[in-house]
């Protein structure tokens, strides 16, 4: 029997803060769907992209340690499809990701970037920010602390001062926005879009959703959610991703937080056969993947 052989990418635990299992899950439930759909799986964890070379004309997977993200970059270069893009989870850091959704007008809380050495209480004033969020600049969430809510400026520049500390050397402070917590998923370029209110669910990384509480049941339109949010991955250069919005009282919808390839928890059985499919249609589209023999096995 011969089938197309793919590399799979299971994401390094540090990077599944509170939701190893989540992750796990969303991962082995696509491999599975790829291998029922043709194709030869070989997993590795993320640990092996700085170890070995891998011979696979196509990879897939999770990874988000810098060090890993470089790899998969020269990877890309060669022209084998990478699932999400190494330079779209890049974009997904928080500076990047906050520069990239600004600029591209992409309705947001209003934002700072800032050095961590910086004197808040000024360009919070400047920037009519009172109560906000204070989030590590350089990567992912990893502890509980890389993202800190803070009632006013003081508790703003104390917890900037605590990402010094750490070593942390940029931050991007957003506006605290009121209204209904709604956590989204997508799969670009099909029409899978799963949304919720993760405080009905139960659903929770840190405890941070108790901040807004419980969700009203605004009402806001959903296709333009889902809309904004396949917008915002374009722009971001990934197609598997998750992420959170506020909508508020009058119904307008802000994105808060973008992230590639989250855990799909609520939803995973079903996201998993749309991100099979769609990888399946990148590796399928890409000249380099049809010219290498299938591998024998």
């Amino acid at each position: 029997m011969y089938r197309q052989t793919i590399a799979g990418i299971r994401r390094g635990s540090r990077f599944s803060p509170n939701h190893t299992g989540n992750d796990a899950a969303i991962f082995s439930l696509t491999a599975e769907a790829l291998r029922k759909s043709g194709f030869k799986v070989n997993e590795y964890p993320e640990s092996i992209l700085e170890e070995s070379l891998l011979e696979e004309p196509a990879i897939f997977g999770m990874a988000r340690a810098a060090a890993s993200v470089s790899v998969l970059r020269k990877y890309e270069d060669e022209g084998r499809p990478v699932i999400n893009s190494a330079y779209g989870i890049g974009n997904c850091t928080r500076v990047n990701m906050t520069r990239l959704l600004l600029s591209n007008l992409v309705p947001h809380p209003a934002s700072l970037i800032v050095g961590t050495d910086t004197y808040l209480p000024p360009l919070l004033d400047e920037a009519s920010i009172h109560e906000c969020w204070i989030k590590r600049g350089d990567a992912h969430a990893i502890h509980r602390e890389d993202v800190s809510y803070a009632r006013n400026h003081e508790e703003a520049q104390g917890i900037l001062r605590e990402f010094a500390l750490r070593g942390i050397g940029d931050a991007v402070v957003n506006e605290h926005l009121t209204g209904d917590l709604v956590k989204f998923y997508g799969v670009r370029d099909t029409d899978f879009f799963y949304r919720f209110y993760p405080t009905a669910a139960g659903h929770s990384k840190f405890g941070l959703e108790r901040i807004n509480g419980a969700a009203r049941g605004i009402p806001y339109d959903p296709s333009a959610l889902q809309s904004m949010c396949n917008r915002a991955a374009s722009i971001l250069n990934i197609s598997i991703y998750g992420g959170d919005c506020i909508v508020s009282d009058d119904g307008e919808i802000r994105l808060i937080d973008f992230n590639d390839w989250p855990s799909f928890a609520p939803c995973r059985e079903e996201a998993a056969i749309n991100i099979a499919g769609h990888i399946r249609s990148q590796v399928n589209s890409n000249t380099r993947c049809r010219d290498i023999k299938s591998v024998a096995i």
